[in-house]
């Protein structure tokens, strides 16, 4: 039996451990639990708007809260499943939408499973990776993906999608472009359509300890460059596509050019060349060790990074003529 709770306060399911409080909260772990929550929300209101929460990284929750439904996402299943004899270095591997990439990689590495090690130190959920197709070190969680199981939250209906009918692109998926029919426009950037259920995902057999390894390297790589000793979020803007940098900046940073899984050039760069490091705005500042990355460095508030992301912007496209593009998610 599941209930949906009112005035939940969200700070405490933020990475950034800022946000004020969910009007209404419903947590799940199973389709069932989903469905039946989802009933009682129909009771409730038919025009407020959803979001779904998995770890709470990559989205900037505002501290006036959010006037709608929160569904906290903890479908964590893991397992594997049967396939062909022709095919037994191949593994499908069925994982839910709050499953965490840690679990993931664990599961893989116990299981000497291959496909991800990518994605080492990756925080946040497999739902949360495949809504905006997360990536790092040259690889996408898009090129695991066979198919991904939603929920219609109008319908309660199940919807199965092979990997192009997910409409991958960078940093996006037909799942973070829906909106929701009818919706209050005023509010469709928090809106959701779906809810990511579970995916199913091609792994492949391999060695134990390498397929270990190679996931260590990119979790100390994080560290050592990541300001995980802050609260964060994760990189607050996507990466710039070669074609949209100017060609004299593109003379000038042409040994910075990076595959991200096509040429781009790193956001970071661009930040740290115009002097940003360290620029704060309230509790809130501009990382020293990576500039993509802006902490919570005391006590910020949602203000505070919102105001210090329209001054990066705004000095970024003064300088250079580049137009960044946040990667996070507003919820407010």
């Amino acid at each position: 039996m599941v209930s949906i709770q009112k005035d939940v306060s969200l700070k405490n399911f933020s990475n950034y451990k800022i946000g004020g409080k969910a009007k209404y909260f419903l947590e799940v772990s199973n389709l069932d639990e989903l469905r039946e929550g989802l009933a009682e929300w129909k009771k409730i209101s038919e025009i407020l708007p959803i979001f779904i929460l998995g770890k709470g990284t990559n989205v900037l929750i505002s501290d006036r809260g959010f006037d709608g439904l929160v569904i906290y996402n903890r479908i964590k299943e893991i397992e594997s499943q049967r396939v062909k004899e022709s095919e037994s270095q191949r593994v499908r591997v069925r994982v839910g939408a709050g499953a965490l990439i840690e679990d993931l990689l664990n599961f893989c590495i116990k299981n000497s499973l291959s496909g991800p090690e990518w994605a080492g130190g990756l925080p946040g959920t497999l739902g949360g990776a495949i809504r905006g197709n997360a990536g790092a070190f040259k690889g996408e969680i898009k090129n695991n993906i066979i198919e991904v199981t939603s929920l219609d939250i109008k319908t309660l209906k199940i919807k199965k999608r092979k990997l192009k009918d997910c409409r991958f692109g960078y940093r996006s998926s037909i799942f973070k472009s829906q909106r929701v029919k009818g919706s209050d426009p005023t509010r469709q950037k928090a809106g959701a359509g779906e809810i990511i259920i579970l995916a199913v995902l091609k792994l492949q057999k391999g060695d134990k300890d390498l397929i270990k390894k190679k996931i260590e390297e990119k979790i100390n790589y994080r560290k050592e460059r990541h300001p995980l000793e802050y609260p964060n979020i994760g990189s607050i803007f996507k990466n710039i596509p070669i074609e949209k940098v100017p060609q004299k900046l593109l003379k000038e940073l042409r040994g910075s050019i990076k595959d991200d899984p096509f040429p781009i050039l790193p956001t970071a760069k661009l930040l740290a060349l115009a002097g940003l490091k360290g620029e704060r705005a309230g509790g809130a500042m501009v990382s020293q060790k990576h500039p993509n990355f802006i902490v919570n460095f005391d006590n910020a508030s949602s203000d505070d990074i919102k105001t210090l992301i329209y001054k990066i912007k705004k000095i970024i496209k003064e300088k250079y003529a580049v137009e960044l593009e946040e990667e996070i998610s507003y919820l407010h």
